[in-house]
């Protein structure tokens, strides 16, 4: 999927809309790609003379890849955060740099869902962390 097919299951538009690409592979996994151009608006701030991606952002960047594990559920609800847990960040992530996803459902119960996402740069893990989040319908 690319950008124009991602807002037609997430609600994010620029500039929240964090993926480039995202697609389901046959083993379920969701992976997706996300180029960092540079003149994000969190960057700016974020360091003025040395950019360097928030661990947070990095965190909403592979939630948004998960969407395709639920494009189906995702058709008239909204997906909000829950939890985070297991985060950890383990490398720097600057302009230019082209991060490499991906998300896998852990488990699901009543509702709440909890994926494992992972992002690297070239083979480098960068974050990693468990995102727990609930489908609210509109």
């Amino acid at each position: 999927m690319n950008r124009e097919e991602l807002m037609e299951i997430l609600p994010h538009r620029e500039n929240m809309l964090l993926v480039d690409s995202a697609e389901l592979l046959e083993d379920g996994t969701a992976q997706g790609t996300y180029r960092v151009r540079g003149d994000e608006f969190f960057l700016r701030g974020h360091f003025p003379g040395n950019p360097v991606v928030p661990g947070v952002i990095l965190l909403e960047i592979m939630a948004q890849t998960a969407c395709v594990l639920f494009q189906e559920q995702l058709k008239g609800s909204l997906a909000l955060y829950a939890g985070v847990d297991k985060a950890r960040f383990r490398g720097i992530v600057r302009p230019g740099d082209t991060l490499n996803l991906s998300a896998t459902l852990l488990r699901s119960k009543l509702g709440l869902y909890v994926i494992r996402g992972e992002a690297r740069v070239e083979d480098k893990l960068v974050a990693s962390g468990e995102l727990s989040f609930m489908l609210v319908k509109n």
